[in-house]
């Protein structure tokens, strides 16, 4: 897991070279030429985090409607829904899970534009779908996916930014800013305070994870590795949801991680992190800046836009779900009943 989270940086500089990003720009200008009406994502566990971070982007960037399917209603079911109009977008890790490619499958078969995200071009996922994308992650030797969910982020923000502008081709100010994720990601991967953190919360029973907008799918994915690694209960809230009821189960012995960027997510998160000062959490965040209220703040690089940091904040969150893992004397590299590929129907 380690040297998976490690490899990080070199993964967006592989999806940024020409070659891959070439591919995805392909992708991009074929889809806005088609024109589809509205998004449906559909993904599993960590790859369902990444294709949350996509609906973001298509709502707020591209203005289309995004639902996330159902995929038990076709797979057990046997619904046929009429997806004539709508890009169909599979994200996953593997491309193997027969509910994801099932409901491609019937997408195809009843009109609608199909796309599968993967780190395994010749997967299934990937031959069911009209047009595919790798992300080129690279093999990923932990069970715990790290650097495929980075992958997809980025392979999902050159699609939807290429949508955007029609042709594929993102504009030279963006893929300026793109550029500097490798190094930004170095950057945020030689901070050490999860290690620290870790040693804070080796007893701890359960924890709170929230963010919001962007974040939102980072404080999903940091749960499902805290859950994933140290077997610790983890729940994860948007910061709004956070504040209709579940803020009364937050007190001093229940840590919470909030996601607070600097950008309108992140300044809506700041009220959240004052409400939870008042009920006395032990809350840390993760961003560029410290937080009024909060114990401590895991550190990641400042960016010019909220977008990017999605593929940043993650980054300490995978390293305290890695260091806490191992001091709780837990083998994060095989988490017990868990396997790399997980096929559902």
């Amino acid at each position: 897991m380690a040297a998976d989270i490690a490899e990080q940086p070199g993964g967006f500089a592989r999806l940024l070279d020409g070659e891959h990003a070439g591919a995805i720009a392909e992708v991009a200008a074929e889809v806005a030429r088609r024109g589809p009406r509205n998004v449906v994502f559909v993904g599993r566990g960590t790859s369902d985090h990444a294709a949350l971070y996509g609906a973001y982007l298509t709502e707020i960037r591209l203005g289309l409607p995004v639902a996330s399917a159902s995929p038990s209603a076709i797979t057990l079911y046997g619904a046929r829904p009429d997806f004539a109009g709508t890009l169909v977008i599979g994200v996953s890790q593997s491309g193997g899970s027969p509910d994801l490619t099932g409901v491609l499958k019937v997408a195809r078969e009843t009109g609608g534009l199909t796309l599968a995200v993967t780190n395994n071009p010749d997967s299934t996922l990937a031959r069911a779908a009209e047009l595919s994308i790798d992300v080129a992650a690279g093999h990923e030797r932990a069970v715990a996916a790290t650097k495929t969910y980075t992958a997809e982020l980025l392979a999902l923000l050159l699609l939807i930014e290429g949508i955007r502008a029609g042709d594929g081709v993102l504009p030279a100010e963006e893929r300026a800013a793109l550029d500097k994720l490798p190094q930004l990601a170095e950057d945020a991967l030689e901070d050490r305070t999860a290690d620290d953190l870790a040693q804070r919360y080796r007893f701890a029973s359960r924890m709170v994870t929230t963010g919001r907008g962007y974040a939102y799918p980072t404080a999903r994915e940091a749960a499902l590795k805290l859950m994933e690694t140290s077997y610790l209960p983890a729940l994860a809230f948007s910061g709004a949801d956070l504040l209709h009821g579940p803020l009364a189960m937050t007190d001093p012995d229940v840590p919470v991680l909030a996601v607070v960027g600097d950008g309108p997510g992140g300044r809506s998160m700041r009220d959240v992190v004052t409400r939870l000062g008042e009920r006395r959490a032990d809350v840390v965040t993760v961003g560029a800046t410290d937080v009024p209220g909060a114990a401590g703040r895991l550190a990641v690089p400042a960016v010019t836009d909220e977008r990017y940091s999605a593929l940043l904040d993650i980054l300490p969150l995978q390293q305290l779900a890695l260091s806490l893992a191992l001091a709780r004397g837990e083998d994060p590299d095989a988490p017990r009943g868990l396997m790399k590929v997980t096929a559902t129907l």
